[in-house]
């Protein structure tokens, strides 16, 4: 084992101006392989690769709790949350997450109600002067997964609740105002759904057997006893929040079709693996979690490198996403090489990575998949113009967009629109 020295100069301030491009320079500028760096006054190494995945998300080696700092807790997961949990108390609230976001059925409901809210959207949208994509689709998400996740919410609520919940994805990963509208909606929709739970629990409010609201009302810790009200909400959150977060992906992948129109072209042909290629593409090419953070459980070595207990470890999405060892032309934007070889699960890792049935790996991961696909389709049949607008995506913003949001005008249906059949979870 070769030893090592801890980093002296704290490199934070270094992430917040670099932001994606921080962690992958620092990596493509060392021959070891990891990267040692000092984040937040605590010793910190980062990995990257599959064999470095299965590393981070073997529990004996990387733990979750005491790892996210708390500005992400107070934002984007909630205090409390399963991300923060390990051993049998995650395994147990993940079990809950497992059962209603990875079930086909379900998964099949989200995407009926999901497409239902965008045509009711749309036929708004033909009347008006200017639509701005990534607001609306946040709109369209946050009615469509109130309505599958049985959580009541009145129409002049819905705007309120959307700009609440990207507020959370938006302000997680920058101090100022940013972060500050994050932490105030979390609180508000923490208290509201707080409320909730416990009429729901008094009888008060009823709700649809099975649903989300219903089971996750109704669940049970490792040890027996009911989720306090919060944690109840946080995690109510948990599931709404990140639904709503596609807004992003559509965002990306409306961009992705103006920018490579031949895209736009090929998915009207219902072509249904070029689709899901189409969404895998969108996922690894566009920016959105820079990477995921854990402590070291133990002493540890990493390729004969050491790695001592309780440091930081993280793990590098956005560069391996653009690793050109893994993809080889990484900065191209091309589905179709998701149709020429079978992609590993530990390579393709925007949501993280590991198996989502035992790890940490986002369980709506398949979720996503299926509601941008359903999107995409339904976004590449719309018509509509782009006028002049800043469609820049700032690698310095985290998590980024394009500065526009992607505005369209004269929007409209096409007389005779070809069938949709989206080709489901991929």
């Amino acid at each position: 084992m070769l030893p090592y020295r801890r980093p002296l100069v704290d490199r934070t301030a270094a992430l917040l101006f670099q932001g994606y491009a921080w962690l992958p320079d620092r990596v493509r500028n060392t021959a070891e392989p990891l990267v040692r760096v000092r984040m937040a006054g605590r010793h910190t190494v980062a990995l990257r690769g599959p064999e470095a995945v299965r590393f981070f998300y073997d529990e004996r080696h990387v733990r979750r709790h005491g790892a996210v700092p708390e500005r992400v807790r107070s934002t984007l997961s909630g205090h409390g949350a399963v991300h923060t949990l390990d051993g049998e108390a995650h395994r147990t609230r993940k079990a809950m997450f497992l059962h209603l976001l990875t079930d086909t059925a379900r998964i099949a409901d989200l995407v009926e109600e999901v497409s239902a809210a965008w045509e009711e959207a749309v036929a708004g949208w033909t009347g008006r002067d200017e639509v701005v994509l990534f607001d609306e689709s946040a709109v369209v998400l946050t009615r469509a997964v109130c309505r599958w996740a049985g959580v009541p919410l009145a129409d002049a609520e819905t705007e309120p609740l959307a700009r609440d919940l990207v507020a959370m994805v938006d302000g997680f990963a920058t101090p100022g105002p940013r972060h500050w509208r994050a932490r105030t909606a979390r609180v508000r929709r923490e208290e509201w759904l707080g409320r909730l739970v416990q009429g729901v629990r008094l009888g008060r409010i009823s709700v649809p057997p099975g649903s989300v609201l219903d089971t996750v009302t109704r669940h049970h810790d490792s040890e027996g006893r009911l989720l306090d009200p919060r944690t109840t909400a946080v995690e109510l959150l948990n599931i709404i929040r990140p639904t709503v977060a596609v807004s992003w992906f559509v965002t990306f992948a409306a961009h992705a079709m103006h920018r490579w129109p031949d895209n736009r072209k090929q998915l009207w042909t219902d072509d249904a693996a070029f689709a899901a290629a189409f969404v895998h593409e969108v996922r690894r090419f566009y920016p959105f979690a820079p990477f995921s953070a854990g402590r070291a459980a133990a002493d540890l070595t990493w390729r004969g490198r050491y790695i001592p207990a309780g440091s930081m470890i993280l793990l590098d999405l956005y560069g391996q996403n653009h690793d050109e060892g893994l993809w080889g032309d990484p900065y191209a934007f091309r589905p179709k090489r998701f149709l020429e070889r079978p992609v590993e699960r530990d390579e393709l890792v925007p949501q993280g990575g590991g198996d989502p049935a035992t790890g940490h790996r986002c369980p709506g991961e398949e979720i996503t998949i299926a509601l941008l696909e359903a999107l995409s389709l339904r976004l590449a049949r719309l018509e509509y113009e782009v006028p002049e607008q800043d469609l820049r995506i700032p690698l310095r913003r985290i998590p980024t967009r394009p500065r526009s949001g992607f505005r369209m005008t004269r929007v409209r249906v096409p007389a005779e629109p070809a069938p949709l059949e989206p080709a489901g979870p991929a």
